[in-house]
């Protein structure tokens, strides 16, 4: 497989905050961008898009439905890359986990990767999956342990977490599916698995991903539990390093670093001491402990990851200029 820039490629779900990132930074290459939206004269889901360089000559909107069949079709055709990022994100409040994360999220995979298989000129896939989909099993976690691209989440473990149990298993299931597909049907697939992702926003709201950052500088009590953090440019980034480079293959993990909610709180009190974020706890028990993920096949395809510090400072500088917050 070589790769040209100045393709066309396709980007699902483009208004999102990955996606927006991909589209930004395709555009900057030099390709000729189909970005997919569920409604393209939204234009809370389109301006900034619009607004990129190299828009006006080179970015053409569609508008997909995950849940329509063939909804992606026109789209994808002709196309010699697609990236898979669309996904519903809800990580709280689910009150129908089929319709909201599970089919759009299963059935859109399966849907989009039908419109690739049908398109002779698609020679390769990137699908947007998360840590999700990998360490959320009943194997132990602990500070020496190093997650990696052999561990699959088991979605009956999910069924327990107390939080994001819905979205875990729709990013899991999603991936299983995907799996299957492509192997049954030739697609040629890489899978990126990002950690929660920080760092500016190209779109005008927040998303799911940076809101534990708004939640501790508006002073409400983190939950006692660690996560992994990574920058959305890097994992851009990677996303285009692994359509670009042909031996890439399989699924890579991405994070800078995992951390506990307390960690969090502490960088964000030393980058804005006047904002005296809380280092109070939701609960008393003991803090949840950190565990590794390992960066070796991420290297592989050029990444070096920016720091948490960097991450952290770029999403509250990029609340300021939207005027999410106000200090």
């Amino acid at each position: 497989m070589s790769v040209t820039t100045g393709n066309v490629v396709c980007v699902t779900g483009a208004s999102g905050y990955i996606a927006s990132w991909i589209v930004n930074f395709l555009l900057q290459r030099g390709y000729t961008v189909r970005a997919t939206v569920r409604d393209p004269s939204d234009p809370k889901k389109v301006e900034h898009l619009l607004k990129l360089n190299g828009a006006k000559e080179r970015l053409h909107l569609f508008k997909a439905d995950l849940l329509e069949e063939g909804s992606f079709d026109s789209a994808i055709e002709g196309c010699d890359g697609v990236f898979h990022t669309a996904s519903p994100v809800l990580l709280h409040v689910v009150k129908d986990p089929e319709a909201e994360l599970i089919d759009p999220a299963v059935k859109g995979t399966v849907n989009v990767l039908g419109a690739c298989a049908k398109s002779p000129s698609v020679k390769r896939v990137v699908l947007t999956s998360s840590i999700c989909a990998v360490a959320f099993s009943s194997r132990p976690k602990t500070p020496e342990v190093v997650v990696d691209e052999t561990w699959f989440s088991d979605p009956q473990f999910s069924h327990q977490l107390k939080t994001w149990q819905w979205y875990a298993i729709s990013k899991t299931l999603a991936e299983e599916a995907a799996w299957k597909f492509a192997e049954k049907n030739g697609v040629d697939m890489v899978v990126i698995n990002p950690v929660l992702v920080a760092g500016p926003l190209l779109q005008p709201e927040v998303n799911a991903s940076v809101e534990p950052i708004l939640n501790l500088i508006n002073g409400k009590k983190f939950p006692n539990s660690s996560f992994g953090w990574v920058n959305v440019k890097d994992v851009a980034e990677a996303h285009i390093k692994a359509y670009e480079i042909a031996s890439a293959s399989g699924r890579y993990c991405l994070s800078e670093r995992v951390v506990h909610y307390s960690e969090l709180a502490r960088i964000l009190n030393s980058l804005y001491p006047t904002l005296q974020i809380t280092t109070e706890c939701e609960d008393d028990g003991h803090y949840v402990p950190t565990y590794q993920i390992s960066k070796e096949k991420a290297k592989s395809l050029g990444i070096e990851f920016q720091p948490l510090e960097v991450s952290l400072k770029e999403t509250v500088e990029s609340f300021k200029e939207k005027n999410i917050v106000n200090f």
